[in-house]
């Protein structure tokens, strides 16, 4: 269990890079799901201040446990990656290879005018 502070500042770095950047991928470094996900993401050839990666467990500015507890209240999963655009949760690695595939992901991204 963490301690509120940890809980907060957790929250806080989240919630800041969700209002802040169109689209977000909450990452572990070795996750082969998560690089999945980039690779996909990739191929939008977005421009660099439009997607995010933040590898969690490589990221010294939030607690990586906090920064999961956090996420799975937001998406009902502690798993990575967990994907956002504009704020909202699309889902996990095989989420987007589904909506890539399905042609949605394309169709969320230009929502964002993230493409």
């Amino acid at each position: 269990m963490f301690s509120y502070k940890e809980v907060a500042s957790a929250k806080e770095f989240v919630d800041e890079l969700l209002k802040n950047k169109k689209v977000v991928m909450f990452a572990k470094s070795d996750c082969p799901y998560s690089s999945k996900a980039m690779e996909i993401l990739n191929r939008f050839e977005m421009p660099a201040d439009m997607l995010v990666r933040v590898d969690l467990d490589k990221c010294n500015d939030v607690d990586f446990e906090a920064a999961k507890e956090y996420l799975e209240s937001l998406t009902g999963a502690r798993t990575m990656p967990r994907v956002f655009i504009n704020g909202k949760f699309i889902g996990g690695g095989d989420d987007v290879a589904d909506a890539e595939k399905n042609g949605e992901l394309e169709k969320m991204l230009k929502k964002a005018e993230a493409i």
